[in-house]
C-alpha cells in the first residue's frame, strides 16, 4: 500500500465513510422487518375489502356499514373476521366480484376501498387526500381540498391540503373556538354547507376566486365530529343531490382517518414557521434531530440523527422509505448518511454553516445522484437543517413543468434553433403580464424592466450566449399599480455538442422577500440606533456616577473628626443606582452626616438621587436640626419629576459637646463600634421620604466618646437574596469588629470587601470616627 493510499485509509475521513456500511446493515433489517409487517398487513386488508366490497354489491350499503356488517356477522357464526371474508370471496368467485368493474359505480368503490386501506395501513393524510382527489374528486371538478382536524381543545387544525397555495394553507393553518369562520359554523351546526355561487367576501373562505363553487363538509366518525372538510371547484357550478352524496360518501374514509390520528396522539400537520420555508424551497431540504441511541452516545457516527421534516423534492430524493418522518437517516439517506453525519458533527463544533460541494464525495459514475452545495445549518439545541441541490439536470421542458407544479418557480425555455419559446402556466403571472400571452424569450424581457435594470439583463445574456455559463439576476419589473416586481430570473444554457441551442431556467417572484429583507434591514438600522442611544445612556450614567461621589471636606476643615467614604456602582446592567451619601462642614462648625436610597435603578433613580442630595444641602446650611430637614426633604421629594420614594438618614454631629442628633426616613440604623465592641444604635421609626405630606419626623440622639467609629450604610452593602436581613447585620457587626490598622481609609476598604451584599444593587458606606 502506498503512502497516500495508507495515510487515506488511516484518516477520521475514511473511517467516517465506513459508517454507512454498519447503518446501511441496520437500516436493512429494520426496513425488511417493516416490509414483511406491511406485507401482511395489507394481505389481511385486501381480502376484508374484497368481502366488503361482495357486501357493498349485494346490500347496496356504505363501506363503512359493510365493514361492520362483516364483523357482526362473523361474530354471529364464531368464526374469524378473516375465515368469514374468506368465505364471501370464494363463493363471489367470478362475474359477480367483477360486475361493476369500469362502472362508475365501479369505480367510486375502487377509489373508496383503496383510500379505506391506505389509511388502515396507517398512511398519511395527505397521502390520503392526494388519492381522492386524483383518482375521483378531481373527475368531478374539485380542484381544492382542505381538511381540518379537531383537537382535544376545539380548535380546527389543518391536517391535510391539495390544490391550495402555501399562503392560504399558512392563513388557514389554525381556526381557534373565537373565531366565527364558515368551517367552524358547520362544526356547531353538524349540518353541510354547499355554496353553488360561492361567497360574497373572498375572506369567508379560501377558494380561486369568490364566485367559484365551494362545499364544506362535517367529518365524523360513529356520529362524532372529529374535523371539517372544504372543497372547491373553478368556478360556479350546480352541486345537484347525486353529487353531494358521491362527495359526501367519498370523504368518509378521512372521518375514520382524523379519528384514528386523535386515538393515536398523532399531532395535525400544523407545523411551525420553519417548516413552512422549507416547503417554499425548490431544492431539497430536510431537518434532523439528535435522538438517545440505546446502550450510549453515538459516537459520532450520526445513527443518533433522525428525520424530523422533509420538503418535497427531498422525499422525491430520498430512498423512497414510507413515512420518512421520524425515521433515523441511514434509512432515508443510506447513500450518504455518514458523510451528512460527520458534516453535522461539523457545524455543532464549529458554530458556523460546514459546506460541501458534493456527497457522495467519491462514487460510481452509474451510482445513486449525488447531492451538490450540500450546506448545514444547526438550530441550536438538537435540531439542525441540511439544503442542497439535485446532482442531475433534465433539461426537456418536462423538468419545466414538474418545476411549475411546485407552485414556487415559473420555468421557461428557449428554444434558439427553432426560434420558440415556451412557458410554464405560472411565468405569466410571475411577471405580472395578462395570462394567454405568447411567450417571448429572455432577452426581449427588457421592455417589462426598469430602465436602470436593463444593462442586467443584457449582462446576463452576453454570459450565457458568449461564455455559455449559468447566469443569475434579481429585476424589476414596473407594475400595472404604480410598484415595483422584483423577479429572480435563473438561467442555463443548453448545449447540444458543445453549440448553444437554447436557454433555459425559472422565474421566481421575490418581492415578499425582498420586503422582508428591506424590513429586516430597518430593524437592523433600528436595533443599531437602539444601541447608539444604549452607549450615550452608559455614558451619561457614568457621569452621574461621577456626581454622586461628592468631595469629602478635608481634615483642616473639620474639627475633632476623621471621615472616609466609599461608594460601590450597581451591576453592569446599571451603571449606577440611587444610593447616596454626603459629609459637609455647617456654618457654625457643626458637621451634617447623610446617608439615602431612592428606590430603583438606572438613570432616573440616579437623577432623583442628584435632586435630593443637593436640595439637602442647601436645607442644612439653615441650622434647622435634623427632622425639620427631613420634613422638607420629604416635601421636595413629593415634589420631584417622576415621583421617586427613598429612605435616608441626616446627623449632625456638635464637636464640643460630642453630641450626635439624627432622624432615620425608613433607613437602616447606624452601627455604633467602640472600645472593639459593635452595636446598632436604635432610631426612631419613620415614614420613607415621598410616602406621603405633611409627616412630622421624630429624632434620637446619643453622646459619642473619643476613638468611637459611627458607620452610616445603604441596604446594598449588606443584602443578601437568601438572607434575612437580621442575619447579614449580625455579619457586619463581626467585620467592624474585625478591622485592623488604624487608618480609617484602609478600614473603609476593609470594610467594602467583606461587604456580603449579593443583589447586585449599588451601595454607600461613611466612616465617621471622633478624634
Amino acid at each position: 500500500m502506498s503512502p497516500e493510499r495508507a495515510s487515506a485509509a488511516s484518516s477520521p475521513g475514511h473511517e467516517l465513510a465506513r459508517e454507512p456500511d454498519r447503518e446501511s446493515a441496520e437500516a436493512v433489517r429494520a426496513l425488511g422487518a417493516e416490509l414483511a409487517d406491511l406485507r401482511a398487513r395489507l394481505r389481511r386488508r385486501h381480502l376484508l375489502d374484497l368481502a366488503a366490497g361482495v357486501l357493498v354489491a349485494r346490500q347496496g350499503t356504505e363501506p363503512v356499514v359493510a365493514a361492520d356488517t362483516l364483523a357482526e356477522l362473523a361474530l354471529g357464526a364464531d368464526l374469524t373476521v378473516e375465515e368469514l371474508a374468506a368465505d364471501i370471496v370464494n363463493q363471489a368467485c367470478g362475474a359477480e366480484v367483477g360486475a361493476g368493474a369500469g362502472s362508475p359505480a365501479g369505480d367510486e368503490a375502487r377509489v373508496r376501498r383503496r383510500a379505506g386501506s391506505m389509511a388502515e395501513a396507517g398512511a398519511d393524510l395527505d397521502e390520503v387526500v392526494q388519492i381522492l382527489h386524483q383518482e375521483y374528486l378531481a373527475e368531478h371538478g374539485v380542484q381544492g381540498l382542505l381538511v381540518w382536524q379537531r383537537t382535544a381543545d376545539d380548535c380546527l387544525v389543518l391536517a391535510g391540503s391539495v390544490g391550495f397555495p402555501v399562503l392560504a394553507r399558512a392563513h388557514w393553518s389554525r381556526i381557534p373556538p373565537q373565531w366565527p369562520a364558515v368551517p367552524r359554523q358547520v362544526l356547531a351546526t353538524g349540518a353541510p354547507l354547499w355554496l353553488p355561487d360561492g361567497v360574497e367576501e373572498a375572506a369567508a373562505l379560501p377558494g380561486p376566486a369568490p364566485q367559484a363553487a365551494r362545499a364544506v363538509l362535517p367529518l365524523r366518525n360513529d356520529g362524532v365530529p372529529v374535523g371539517i372538510a372544504l372543497l372547491t371547484w373553478a368556478a360556479r357550478r350546480a352541486l345537484e343531490p347525486a353529487l353531494q352524496r358521491r362527495v359526501t360518501g367519498m370523504l368518509e374514509v378521512l372521518g375514520r382517518l382524523l379519528a384514528r390520528m386523535v386515538a393515536t396522539g398523532e399531532p395535525a400537520a400544523a407545523r411551525p414557521v420553519l417548516v413552512g420555508l422549507l416547503d417554499e424551497l425548490s431544492e431539497p431540504a430536510l431537518m434532523l434531530r439528535s435522538a438517545e441511541v440505546s446502550g450510549g452516545s453515538s459516537g459520532g457516527n450520526g445513527s443518533d440523527l433522525h428525520v424530523e421534516y422533509l420538503n418535497g423534492p427531498a422525499q422525491r430524493f430520498g430512498s423512497g422509505v414510507p413515512r420518512p418522518v421520524g425515521r433515523p437517516l441511514a434509512q432515508v439517506l443510506p447513500q450518504v448518511s455518514g458523510e451528512v453525519s460527520a458534516l453535522v458533527a461539523e457545524a455543532r463544533r464549529s458554530g458556523t454553516v460546514e459546506r460541501r460541494e458534493r456527497l457522495p464525495a467519491a462514487g460510481l459514475a452509474d451510482g445513486p445522484e449525488p447531492m451538490l452545495n450540500v450546506r448545514v445549518l444547526v438550530l441550536g439545541g438538537e435540531r439542525c437543517v441540511v439544503l442542497w441541490h439535485r446532482g442531475s439536470h433534465d433539461h426537456s421542458f418536462s423538468v419545466l413543468q414538474r418545476a411549475g407544479r411546485l407552485g414556487a418557480l415559473a420555468a421557461f425555455e428557449d428554444d434558439l434553433a427553432l426560434g420558440e419559446s415556451r412557458w410554464s402556466e405560472q411565468v405569466a403571472a410571475c411577471l405580472g403580464l395578462p395570462p394567454g400571452g405568447k411567450p417571448f424569450p429572455l432577452a426581449e424581457l427588457g421592455r417589462w424592466l426598469l430602465t436602470e435594470d436593463r444593462s442586467e439583463l443584457r449582462a446576463m445574456i452576453e454570459t450565457l450566449t458568449i461564455r455559455l455559463e449559468g447566469a443569475s439576476a434579481i429585476l424589476r419589473l414596473s407594475r400595472q399599480d404604480g410598484g415595483v416586481r422584483h423577479v429572480r430570473v435563473i438561467a442555463e444554457p443548453l448545449l447540444t455538442h458543445g453549440t448553444l441551442t437554447g436557454i433555459t431556467g425559472f422565474f421566481q417572484d421575490v418581492s415578499i422577500q425582498h420586503q422582508t429583507e428591506a424590513a429586516l434591514a430597518a430593524t437592523f438600522d433600528e436595533l443599531g440606533s437602539v444601541q447608539a442611544k444604549a452607549a450615550i445612556r452608559h455614558r451619561l450614567a457614568l457621569q452621574l456616577q461621577q456626581a454622586i461621589v461628592p468631595e469629602l471636606p478635608s481634615r483642616t476643615e473639620l474639627a475633632r473628626v476623621e471621615v472616609a467614604a466609599r461608594y460601590r456602582p450597581a451591576a453592569e446592567e446599571y451603571r449606577v443606582g440611587g444610593d447616596w451619601y454626603d459629609v459637609l462642614r455647617l456654618p457654625d462648625d457643626q458637621v451634617m452626616i447623610a446617608v439615602g436610597d431612592v428606590a430603583g435603578h438606572g438613570i432616573d433613580a440616579a437623577t432623583g438621587m442628584v435632586a435630593l442630595r443637593n436640595a439637602l444641602r442647601g436645607l442644612a446650611c439653615s441650622g434647622e436640626r435634623p427632622g425639620q430637614l427631613m420634613h422638607w426633604l420629604n416635601e421636595v421629594t413629593l415634589r420631584t419629576a417622576g415621583h421617586p420614594t427613598a429612605t435616608a438618614i441626616c446627623a449632625r454631629f456638635d464637636p464640643p459637646t460630642r453630641r450626635l442628633r439624627w432622624t432615620s426616613a425608613g433607613h437602616l440604623p447606624p452601627l455604633l463600634l467602640r472600645e472593639g465592641r459593635a452595636r446598632l444604635l436604635r432610631s426612631a421609626p419613620n415614614l420613607l421620604l415621598g410616602a406621603t405630606a405633611d409627616v412630622s419626623y421624630r429624632e434620637s440622639q446619643a453622646r459619642l466618646h473619643p476613638g468611637d467609629l459611627l458607620l452610616l450604610f445603604t441596604d446594598g452593602l449588606i443584602e443578601r437574596r437568601h438572607a434575612a436581613l437580621d442575619d447579614t447585620l449580625v455579619i457586619l457587626r463581626q467585620a467592624a469588629e474585625s478591622l485592623e490598622g488604624s487608618e480609617l481609609d484602609s478600614q473603609a476598604d476593609q470594610l467594602l470587601a467583606a461587604a456580603t451584599g449579593d443583589t447586585d444593587d449599588d451601595a454607600s458606606l461613611v466612616l465617621f470616627r471622633v478624634s
